[in-house]
């Protein structure tokens, strides 16, 4: 009989758990949410004036108005798409930075690992916040500058487990198989161990979405992110005097949609690492 894949155990352990389950289906709405909102099926007129402004959530707006008059529902939705893609864009620049960095310095060793291993410590000793708007500060405001904020400064993470993994790696048999073949340092490293090590940088970036979307709610919050098109933080942010004012849908639904997906991700990581991990793999059985 043939043996289950890997991935193929750990999609039906996620199945089997509910709450899993569950996250993973927000994860996907979430996703095809963001999708249609970006090939323009949804919410294309989100900045179009639909009633009075400040009018409660009722049968007419299922999330109420804004100052201006315009659909909160529609606003939250198009923040879907923002979030979404801030984690995912942040996480295609961070990850092959936090992979090639501590693959390299794990297989190779010696000075170059004493240096990769000083860079990102010394990296990492500065506050990510601080460092987050540092860079959205220096650069031009927009969605643009949140991207590239956040690739680079939560890779640091993802290459401290890749390097501790590739360690663990590189000396057992099927590597020395290859280099008795006359396998060089890049095959064995990129066709071989990390193949083999992929699982961290999987469970990495489910965890590492979540980061994103919180901080990109943050930036634009401090009016260092998103510009001309409604996020999460920017809704948070017009809210915070609306409050005063008995205005309160606009910040309870935002922060509702932003709470949806940040827990999904947290339990949908942790459910990965359960099924991923090698390690604990063996402690179930």
């Amino acid at each position: 009989m043939k043996k289950e894949s890997l991935w193929g155990e750990a999609l039906k352990k996620i199945v089997k758990d509910k709450i899993s389950l569950f996250s993973l289906i927000v994860v996907l709405v979430y996703t095809i949410i963001a999708i249609l909102v970006s090939l323009g099926v949804i919410v294309g007129d989100w900045h179009q004036t639909v009633g009075p402004n400040y009018a409660p959530p009722s049968s007419d707006f299922i999330f109420g108005t804004d100052f201006l008059g315009r659909d909160v529902f529609k606003k939250v939705i198009y923040g879907v798409q923002v979030a979404m893609s801030v984690g995912f864009i942040s996480s295609m620049i961070s990850i092959p930075i936090g992979v090639v960095l501590g693959a390299t310095a794990g297989y190779f060793g010696g000075v170059v690992d004493e240096i990769i291993v000083w860079f990102y410590t010394t990296f990492s000793s500065i506050p990510t916040i601080m460092l987050l708007i540092s860079i959205s500060f220096i650069l031009e405001k927009g969605i643009t500058s949140v991207y590239i904020a956040l690739g680079l400064t939560t890779w640091v993470h993802l290459c401290r487990l890749v390097r501790g993994e590739v360690i663990k790696h590189k000396n057992r048999d099927y590597v020395q198989a290859v280099t008795a073949i006359g396998g060089g340092h890049a095959r064995k490293l990129f066709r071989h161990i990390i193949p083999n090590v992929f699982h961290v940088v999987i469970i990495n970036a489910s965890l590492q979405f979540q980061v994103a979307i919180k901080s990109e709610v943050i930036l634009s919050y401090l009016g260092l992110g998103v510009q001309e098109q409604p996020s999460w933080g920017k809704m948070i942010n017009d809210a915070k005097q609306e409050l005063t004012s008995g205005y309160w849908w606009q910040l309870a639904f935002a922060t509702l949609a932003m709470f949806l997906i940040v827990l999904a991700f947290n339990i949908l990581g942790d459910a990965l690492r359960d099924a991923l991990d090698p390690k604990l793999k063996g402690k179930e059985s």
